[in-house]
This record gives structure tokens, C-alpha cells and sequence, in this order.
């Protein structure tokens, strides 16, 4: 007896096909993706949805935190941070030294996501005190404050640095507070990708909603 592609172990396609017409009378959808099916990574809230019309939507339910990275050493780990503050629904992310950094880990969210570039921490600080948002640095290092102990605030920048080194001299004296996630192993520190994604639910646990699309039947 042969076997079909999906029953000798492959993964059934992502996404969904076209839609049944007539189609929805709804200026958000994309005729094309109704036309051919829409396969994009994004929630079935928004299957079909233009790309800015996603946006547009996710710019009204962003929440009040935002996440900056060092950029000096081109570092893979960006594209986690950048996927992870789409799935934590934070309002920006800031890229922090190189303007060019490595996209394959974010899995094309940066399309959703507000991505900012400043030169140098300088530039940073000075854009997040005129917004009043204080820098809240995330590294082991002396004087840092356990995550699960101290709560992130509401409105802030979390602040990450290189793979490696972790936040440079300028970025520390920069930090209005510093937090760090308590480890119990022999490695001396976790990536920023995953730092940045227990830090977001950290402040998701503290400050958010249970969203809608969150339920699983």
C-alpha cells in the first residue's frame, strides 16, 4: 500500500488554502492571499489580513514596554529578540550600533514589528528620556536585581546586550535599574533571544491581559 507524503511523517502545510468565495466584503483582506491561500506565520486572527492592515491592528493593543539590543558584533540573536517582541506585543524594538543586523531568526515578524536603529547608547538614552521611559538592563552582573524577585515597570526599555560580553560599559551606566534571570547551571549566561523572551514574560505575567487568541480548544 502507498503512503501519502503527510502519512510517511512530513508536516501538513501551514497556514490555509484559498477561501471559499464569494469572499468577504472586509477592506482588511488581501485579494491575492484569498485568491491563493494565505501560509504567512500569523495567528488565524489574521489569515488573509493585508500586511499593514495587521499592523494597523497590532499598533492599537501594543503594549507600554519596549526592547533595545547592542548591535557591535553583528549578533545572530537579534532576529529571536525581534520575534519574541512580536509575540509579546512589545511597541519597538531598537537596534542599538550596526543598522544591519541578521533576519533569518526573526522569521520575517520584523514585517510586524516597529524596528528602530540608534548609533549608540547615547542616542538611546536620549530618545527613551524624552518618552520618560527608563532603561532597565537585563545581565549577571554586580548589583543587578533577581527578575523573579523584582518586578519590571509598566512603561520601559529592556535593555540587552551582546552574546558574549553582555551590555557594554556605556549601556550599564546608562540603566536607570538592573535585573538579572537567576540561573543553576555551570554556563555562565543564556543569548540574549532567550533572555529577552523570559524577561517580555516576565512583564507580560506583571502588567498584561490574557488575549484572546490565547485560548487553545
Amino acid at each position: 500500500m502507498s503512503t501519502t507524503p503527510q502519512e510517511a511523517g512530513s508536516s501538513p502545510p501551514t497556514g490555509v488554502g484559498p477561501h471559499p468565495e464569494p469572499w468577504p466584503d472586509d477592506p482588511r483582506l488581501d485579494p491575492e492571499l484569498l485568491a491563493a491561500g494565505d501560509r504567512r506565520n500569523v495567528v488565524d486572527r489574521y489569515r488573509y489580513w493585508r500586511q499593514e492592515a495587521i499592523v494597523a491592528d497590532l499598533d492599537r493593543r501594543r503594549h507600554p514596554f519596549h526592547v533595545a539590543v547592542e548591535n557591535w558584533q553583528h549578533d545572530f540573536n537579534i532576529g529571536s529578540v525581534v520575534r519574541n517582541a512580536n509575540a509579546f506585543g512589545a511597541r519597538a524594538v531598537h537596534i542599538v550600533g550596526r543598522r544591519r543586523w541578521n533576519r533569518r531568526g526573526a522569521m520575517v515578524t520584523d514585517r510586524y514589528q516597529h524596528v528602530v536603529h540608534h548609533p549608540d547608547i547615547a542616542a538611546l538614552a536620549s530618545w527613551a528620556a524624552g518618552e520618560s521611559l527608563p532603561l532597565v538592563g537585563l545581565d549577571n552582573v554586580a548589583g543587578s536585581l533577581p527578575l523573579e524577585q523584582h518586578h519590571l515597570p509598566e512603561r520601559c526599555v529592556l535593555l540587552f546586550g551582546q552574546e558574549g560580553p553582555g551590555l557594554s560599559t556605556e549601556a550599564l551606566e546608562a540603566c536607570a535599574e538592573l535585573r538579572r534571570i537567576s540561573q543553576f547551571g555551570s554556563t555562565r549566561s543564556i543569548n540574549a533571544g532567550a533572555a529577552s523572551g523570559i524577561a517580555m514574560w516576565a512583564w507580560i505575567c506583571r502588567h498584561a491581559e490574557r488575549p484572546e487568541n490565547s485560548r487553545i480548544e
